[in-house]
């Protein structure tokens, strides 16, 4: 689970202000002198643009419309904004794609494209969809179905429509979510890195949490620890005692008092790959109760990952954690005392991604899928605990990217291996 974290980041600049800290420039190395993992090559983008094509043969789809965002990313490189500008990408069924963007943005967006791909621009006068449908009929596609990545605006939609008329606009979820949900070696690397990373992180900050800190304060270490250790764009979310029972937290200021809870939910990236990790401790000694709480979420995520097997539905997965925590009189289902939440998400280029780990999703578990195991239990007024490790599915099954901690003693687990 995570926050907005463009939005974390923009009231970060004022945090750090304030407290006088600062990012550490971005290491190419982990703190403990690992080299970070290479960035995802050319030639690796290539074969993601032939397997997407492969897939639009398959389904009968001629072109996919790609806008700025990790998708864009994902295919050519271009990393960039959305905005009222179209930045995006044609992907044909064969030939290289081409890429859409305004005349004074092209040098920049040449800046990090790293496929072979046409530029074409337009001026602030002209229509950049009509760019795409003369593509479109250059290449004999305008009458084959056009897939729109699922996250495009719509307006691309809607002016697609009218400089195509009679456009079979569909979803190119076949196409996108048939690559970017299976993660090959050199993103399951950068993804471990991350994790890595973070879970070192957590790990110095643990000890210099003392009462009287505020949730800035923690966010501040943890931030300062991601990057110095080679991580960007940290983000994380701090909760304390009552407010660790809301899973997105709390607007209201917070600070740590003796024998509270202390969760914190955390991430960085790696060369645009994510980790999401989360831990739950007790400033103190730990109460009876907060202790039987956080060992019932330890062992949700374990039966969660006993039953997160290759060809198992990902709803599965959800019904399986559920089904033992109302052994224990919570829920039932997503009723509070309980988990209110699903038990993960897909996890890669973005903190979520499809498909999740929650009830009634079909889909199945397959080589290469990632996602987050963390089956929280909130007590309203009282406190929640959430444990959040992320893993991959191989051949052999499950693979934590981070190994979740045994006991409330020693919250912080250990870095990722067989599950």
């Amino acid at each position: 689970m995570r926050i907005d974290r463009r939005s974390w980041l923009l009231g970060s600049g004022a945090l750090f202000a304030a407290t006088g800290l600062s990012f550490p420039a971005r290491a190419a190395w982990q703190a403990d002198g690992a080299p970070l993992p290479a960035p995802i090559s050319s030639a690796e983008r290539l074969a993601r643009i032939a397997k997407a094509q492969a897939l639009m043969a398959k389904n009968e789809i001629g072109a996919v419309l790609v806008e700025a965002g990790p998708s864009l990313d994902y295919f050519t490189g271009v990393q960039w904004w959305r905005s009222e500008r179209l930045t995006g990408a044609v992907i044909p069924v064969e030939g290289d794609p081409i890429i859409v963007t305004p005349f004074f943005e092209k040098p920049s967006v040449e800046e990090t494209l790293s496929v072979p791909a046409e530029i074409r621009t337009w001026h602030e006068h002209v229509e950049p969809l009509g760019l795409v449908a003369d593509f479109l009929h250059e290449k004999k596609l305008a009458d084959r179905k056009v897939g729109m990545e699922e996250t495009n605006r719509f307006f691309l939609f809607d002016r697609l429509q009218s400089e195509l008329p009679g456009a079979r606009i569909v979803s190119a979820n076949p196409v996108v979510r048939g690559c970017r949900m299976f993660k090959s070696p050199a993103e399951i690397a950068l993804m471990q890195a991350a994790s890595d990373i973070t879970l070192a992180s957590i790990g110095a900050v643990m000890p210099k949490v003392k009462p009287g800190m505020t949730e800035g304060d923690v966010k501040a270490m943890l931030a300062s620890e991601q990057m110095a250790r080679g991580g960007s764009s940290p983000w994380a979310l701090v909760l304390f005692g009552a407010a660790a029972a809301l899973p997105h937290g709390t607007g209201k200021p917070q600070k740590l008092e003796a024998g509270q809870v202390v969760l914190v939910d955390t991430g960085c990236e790696v060369h645009g790959y994510q980790s999401d990790i989360s831990r739950t401790w007790v400033m103190g000694t730990p109460s009876a109760k907060q202790r039987d709480v956080w060992n019932h979420v330890a062992e949700g995520q374990q039966v969660a990952n006993r039953a997160a097997q290759l060809g198992a539905s990902a709803g599965s997965v959800d019904d399986a954690v559920r089904a033992y925590y109302a052994t224990l009189g919570y829920g039932p289902d997503y009723a509070l005392p309980g988990t209110s939440h699903r038990t993960g998400h897909g996890i890669g280029m973005e903190g979520h991604e499809p498909i999740n780990l929650v009830r009634g999703e079909t889909g199945t578990l397959r080589p290469g899928m990632c996602f987050s195991n963390e089956p929280g239990i909130y007590l309203p007024g009282e406190f929640g605990v959430r444990l959040e490790d992320c893993f991959h599915m191989t051949e052999a099954g499950p693979t934590w990217f981070s190994v979740p901690p045994t006991s409330i003693d020693e919250p912080l687990g250990r870095s990722g291996g067989p599950a």
